[in-house]
């Protein structure tokens, strides 16, 4: 990889499977936009009939960062291993929103250069939260518990 593509592309996709879909789920809805169907369709295969609610609150986390952010955001395309900064910034806020939601503001106001984003804050604790409802948390090691498993590779 050249210097150029690791400026842009710092940090490794995440080892969890749960944290990958979300990633995904992030890259499409911010490329394509929010009712993005291949979003929508690999939220399905993850949680099943149970995959409206992450996917409607990840629709409103991410409405509201598009509303709140003064500045833009650099995704990359869902089949790169690796990510930038406003996505790992964007990710990792998610998994740290419910056990510590003073960083994942930090960080947040960090990274959309704004001066509160409470409300994207809630909106992450409750995208975490469904993710957690549905078998999925985002802040364990990940070890899933479901011999269909999609998503680990």
């Amino acid at each position: 990889m050249d210097q150029r593509a690791a400026a842009m592309l710092p940090y490794a996709v995440p080892d969890c499977p749960y944290s990958r879909l979300l990633l995904f789920g992030v890259r499409r809805m911010a490329a394509a936009g929010l009712n993005d169907a291949h979003a929508t369709h690999a939220f399905l295969t993850g949680f099943g009939l149970f995959y409206r609610r992450p996917v409607i609150l990840l629709r409103a986390f991410m409405a509201e960062a598009s509303r709140v952010a003064s500045t833009q955001l650099m995704v990359a395309p869902c089949c790169c291993p690796r990510m930038t900064a406003a996505e790992q910034g964007l990710v990792g806020a998610i998994v740290t929103a419910i056990d510590d939601p003073g960083t994942a503001h930090a960080g947040l106001c960090g990274l959309l250069n704004v001066r509160d984003c409470l409300g994207l804050v809630t909106s992450a604790q409750a995208v975490a939260a469904s993710f957690a409802d549905n078998g999925m948390p985002l802040t364990h090691d990940c070890i899933s518990c479901n011999r269909d498993e999609p998503f680990i590779t």
